[in-house]
């Protein structure tokens, strides 16, 4: 295990707040990190990083609250951050960018979901703070608002169905609760989420949600909430130990993982029970957002972003 920063002279507390890594991570090494001071790209597996903007140095706010990449990243190299006022799409792996303006007044994106058919549909969902869900259709080119429905427009998590392509299904965890879509993040309606136990910060649903209908909410206090119908009812689970703000969840069943502020749990019959992976105390500066570019089992390693801008690999 090691822990890694760049070498970008980047101030402490430059907290990661996204991490994204390629689907072929495997063979090329590529991942991202979103930080207040832009974006980094790693192409060794997060050993180092460099910046990611060609317009690093210069007076544009560069604060990077998320990224994301295309699942067909291997071919078509296309990466989406957002930040304030903005989505920025690349489509050469992360080394050019374009901006796109987003609808005023200037917004902030708290969470971005591309299709897992994005290489036919070319749709992007974004979160925003105050703002709600944004919504483009055309490759990250435009974008457009998409609030009917949604009650809370402070929304802090996205996700989409795998067969998203197919039944256009979509979560958002808001503030108060959790929205759920079916025409494609284009109109929304409250699931059976327990209201005072929100704001819902992560959101995880299964590969396999068409037929288990299993989605993962992880609440800022309240812990860890799990639904086996597509989001119409919910029960806590984590049994005592998952408690307080969950900041990130991936679920693979029956496997499953949470990042809590400084810790790793680990589920293997579908979140009923929980035990804490050793990471050597490397989370202890406090631990914001993770991946599992190879997979979720015991011997992969997880990319966790650092509340003081570093990145861990453990």
């Amino acid at each position: 295990m090691t822990v890694d920063t760049d070498q970008s002279g980047a101030p402490q507390l430059d907290i990661v707040l996204g991490i994204a890594a390629s689907p072929t991570f495997a063979t090329d090494g590529v991942c991202f990190a979103a930080r207040r001071s832009g974006l980094y790209r790693s192409d060794d597996g997060g050993a180092s990083w460099l910046p990611a903007y060609e317009w690093a140095g210069t007076e544009e706010d560069r604060t990077t609250t998320e990224v994301s990449v295309s699942p067909s990243f291997a071919t078509d190299r296309t990466v989406f951050s957002g930040g304030r006022a903005a989505v920025l799409r690349s489509s050469d792996g992360g080394r050019t960018w374009l901006a796109a303006e987003l609808p005023p007044p200037p917004p902030v994106v708290s969470a971005l979901a591309v299709s897992p058919d994005y290489s036919r549909d070319g749709t992007v969902l974004a979160a925003t703070i105050e703002d709600g869900v944004l919504r483009s259709a055309d490759r990250g080119v435009s974008w457009a608002a998409w609030n009917f429905g949604l009650l809370d427009l402070g929304v802090l998590s996205l996700a989409l169905s795998p067969a998203f392509g197919e039944d256009e299904t979509a979560f958002a965890g808001v503030q108060t609760g959790l929205f759920r879509s079916t025409n494609g993040g284009r109109a929304w309606r409250e699931t059976g989420f327990p209201g005072d136990c929100a704001p819902v910060l992560s959101l995880a649903i299964s590969p396999n949600f068409t037929t288990d209908g299993v989605v993962l909410a992880g609440t800022d206090e309240h812990g860890l909430y799990r639904s086996l119908n597509g989001g119409d009812s919910w029960t806590q689970v984590g049994g005592g130990v998952v408690e307080g703000a969950v900041n990130a969840i991936l679920l693979a069943p029956p496997l499953a993982l949470v990042l809590l502020d400084d810790a790793v749990f680990v589920s293997n019959d579908d979140g009923d029970t929980w035990v804490e992976r050793e990471t050597g105390g490397a989370l202890s500066v406090g631990a914001t957002c993770f991946a599992a570019p190879s997979g979720l089992a015991d011997d992969a390693p997880l990319i966790v972003g650092l509340v003081e801008g570093g990145v861990a690999r453990v």
